[in-house]
């Protein structure tokens, strides 16, 4: 059985990266909107005659905790008509209608395996839930690594954040990949760093969130290298 549609307030929008932003959003309906880290919602925008030409989903970068708010980070597509309206007709205090929570890509029971985070662009935000999860409950786990693959610096989402975890997160590792950019850090794709990381097959549990281009490529470069579909969650979008 679907949620029920609910109403939203915007209560904050940020500029996070040159095209995209974070939404924080009320849901007065409720005291405590309970999910499961790395759901998300569907937002019914008023773009289409048709329901299924409004709807549009988005996976909720906050974690649970307790209160009737969450994030989300939401990149501009150019000719999308969804973002267009985003962007460009709402205000802080202007209201969404919205349903959820719903989606399965959400972490397993136990975290006896290590985790590896791979995602591309929006794509970090269940992860980035996911994580705060882990910390804010102290949850035990085995090592964790969260690979972000993006074009330039400037489009990296929750660098400092990320940092900051590694050094407060016994196990946490954060690799950003720039594809188009010279720095310091990782350059190339995402692909190349899991490889080099899991040459030995270690046991581990393998996430992927982003472009489709990148989930079916990783998917299949993890079977290759011998790792089963049941290690394998992926979700992906565009």
């Amino acid at each position: 059985m679907l949620p029920v549609w609910q109403t939203g307030i915007i209560r904050e929008i940020t500029q996070v990266t040159p095209n995209t932003r974070r939404f924080l959003i009320e849901i007065p309906g409720v005291e405590n909107f309970e999910f499961q880290p790395g759901q998300f919602v569907t937002l019914d925008l008023p773009i289409s005659e048709q329901r299924s030409k409004r709807w549009r989903s988005y996976s909720i970068a906050s974690a649970p905790n307790g209160t009737n708010m969450l994030e989300l980070v939401i990149v501009y597509m150019p000719g999308g008509a969804g973002t267009n309206f985003l962007f460009h007709s709402l205000n802080v205090g202007d209201k969404l209608t919205l349903r959820g929570p719903m989606g399965t890509l959400t972490l397993p029971k136990t975290l006896d395996k290590d985790l590896y985070f791979i995602c591309t662009g929006t794509g970090i935000a269940p992860f980035h839930s996911m994580l705060q999860y882990i910390f804010a409950h102290n949850i035990p786990h085995q090592k964790i690594f969260m690979i972000f693959g993006t074009r330039k610096r400037e489009d990296l989402l929750y660098p400092d954040e990320l940092k900051a975890l590694e050094e407060k997160m016994p196990g946490f590792t954060y690799i950003p990949v720039l594809s188009r950019e010279d720095w310091d850090g990782r350059k190339g794709y995402v692909h190349a760093v899991y490889e080099e990381l899991c040459a030995g097959l270690p046991p581990a549990i393998f996430m992927l969130c982003g472009w489709n281009k990148m989930v079916d490529e990783g998917v299949e470069r993890l079977k290759a290298m011998g790792y089963h579909k049941n290690d394998i969650i992926a979700e992906l979008y565009g």
